[in-house]
């Protein structure tokens, strides 16, 4: 039996319309146009699932929350909330100030699958960079099924831009998951960031991020991503050329899912940049090192 998987060479549409059919008898769907048998998907589904192999993993989000809605609280003035980038309901960013002039500016791309949260879910992530005198920026993006994921790397493209014209000095950026995915994507060399914004970059450190979205097509989640093979392609970091000359590390947690440990080291290993594995780390819990300003991914993420 013929097995079509992302990557592999497409056969002529007749064939293909005849295994699509033979399959179709067996129980396999259809998946952006090519046969999955229900177990291939099951398959990819659970090996991009985090919640459910995370202790507590369904409480998280709330305690983000609660987390992000103290943090701005406590902030009072040094918060900028909802400055916009762009004309769209989510094209809206908030930006965390030290109390002196920063350093530069620290951006964080949430992730949830191009699906999920916003802006509001991450604030008190911006506290580590607080505590070493850097800015730091949380922008929203438009979700699937709204938009394609091609159309968020243009959104963060904009936003990435708009922060460098707020605050003066380095950019910086890391993103998580989905996000991770979207800062890698800034380093690409067909980056939608103008140049004098990429001339600011100082380094990107996407946080277990999806450089390969190939699988993805393959999985449930695409009944609302809408991923095609081809934007698979076009959307895939580790697929891409780096930009010349920019600083990349890629960091991923070692209690992770496989998935997105090999996903990390893809990327590393496309780019031939460095990468970290966070002994004891799960998907939820990687980014905590975020609020930590003497942590060992906050002193890579601001080193000169």
């Amino acid at each position: 039996m013929l097995a079509l998987v992302a990557g592999t060479a497409r056969p002529e549409r007749a064939n293909l319309n005849t295994v699509a059919r033979e399959m179709s008898s067996r129980g396999a769907v259809m998946t952006k146009g090519y046969p999955m048998m229900p177990e291939a998907r099951a398959a990819t589904d659970a090996a991009y699932a985090n919640a459910a192999h995370i202790p507590d993993g369904d409480l998280f989000p709330a305690r983000w929350r609660a987390k992000a809605t103290a943090f701005r609280s406590a902030l009072g003035e040094g918060a900028r909330l909802g400055l916009r980038y762009g004309p769209g309901a989510r094209q809206v960013l908030d930006l965390f100030l030290p109390g002196d002039a920063a350093l530069g500016v620290l951006v964080f791309v949430h992730g949830g699958y191009w699906m999920a949260f916003g802006r509001e879910d991450w604030s008190h992530l911006a506290a580590g960079a607080l505590a070493r005198g850097w800015a730091c920026a949380l922008p929203s993006y438009t979700l699937c099924p709204d938009i394609r994921i091609a159309g968020i790397t243009a959104e963060i493209g904009q936003a990435v831009t708009k922060i460098a014209g707020l605050v003066a000095g380095p950019v910086v950026l890391t993103g998580h998951s989905a996000g991770g995915h979207l800062v890698a994507r800034m380093a690409c060399a067909d980056s939608p960031l103008p140049a004098a914004t990429r001339a600011r970059l100082r380094r990107v450190v996407p946080i277990s991020g999806l450089g390969d979205l190939r699988p993805l097509v393959c999985s449930s989640m695409n009944d609302t991503l809408h991923l095609s093979h081809a934007e698979a392609l076009s959307e895939s970091p580790a697929l891409l050329r780096p930009a010349a000359g920019l600083m990349a590390h890629v960091w991923v947690g070692g209690a992770e899912r496989p998935a997105f440990i090999d996903q990390s080291r893809r990327l590393a290993t496309a780019w031939d940049v460095p990468l970290t594995i966070d002994a004891g780390r799960h998907h939820f819990d990687v980014i905590d090192a975020l609020e930590n300003a003497d942590s060992p991914l906050m002193r890579l993420l601001l080193a000169d």
